[in-house]
């Protein structure tokens, strides 16, 4: 693992679904998880940003961890909600929804049970990992929230300097 991505004994994780996978962020990073809303879509956005909540006045993006994450889209359940998260994106801090299964609990995670993502001999995204933590006979995926939304994400919103897509002429 890199020192950007050091583990903390103890440390205090929230662990979601996606499908039948158990993921984790770090508490730190929640602000809240919030039943599923109607989400305004944005024009243009990349397929797995299903567009804007209002969060307090404040307007949130938010992303299909299950889209993102390369699997099929599903409707919303009465277990479906959304995590707000800060990610700290270089120098700015990013509030950024994401849509998961299931919330299932906080739990505390010790570093020394934490393994790096395994060597497959293949390169693959394993980037988005930070670390791989045991819960009794199960593992649990703990995300690497600053490459999971990358600058290419945390680019999602054109600038309003930048041009307008064209449209094909109807």
């Amino acid at each position: 693992m890199t020192e950007s991505s050091t583990l903390e004994d103890g440390a205090q994780y929230v662990t979601l679904g996606i499908d039948r996978d158990v993921f984790a962020v770090n508490v730190d990073k929640v602000r809240e998880i919030l039943d599923v809303r109607p989400v305004t879509r944005i024009p243009y956005a990349p397929s797995f940003m299903l567009g804007m909540i209002d969060v307090r006045g404040r307007s949130v993006p938010v992303i299909d961890l299950r889209t993102k994450l390369g699997l099929p889209a599903v409707e919303a359940t009465e277990h479906t909600r959304i995590i707000v998260l800060d990610i700290e994106t270089g120098e700015r801090t990013l509030t950024m929804g994401i849509l998961a299964d299931r919330v299932f609990e906080v739990t505390s995670l010790d570093g020394k049970d934490i393994e790096a993502p395994p060597d497959v001999g293949i390169q693959w995204r394993s980037d988005y990992i930070q670390g791989i933590g045991r819960r009794a006979d199960s593992f649990v995926i703990i995300f690497d929230l600053r490459n999971l939304f990358s600058s290419e994400e945390a680019a999602l919103i054109i600038p309003a300097s930048a041009p307008a897509p064209s449209h094909p002429e109807v």
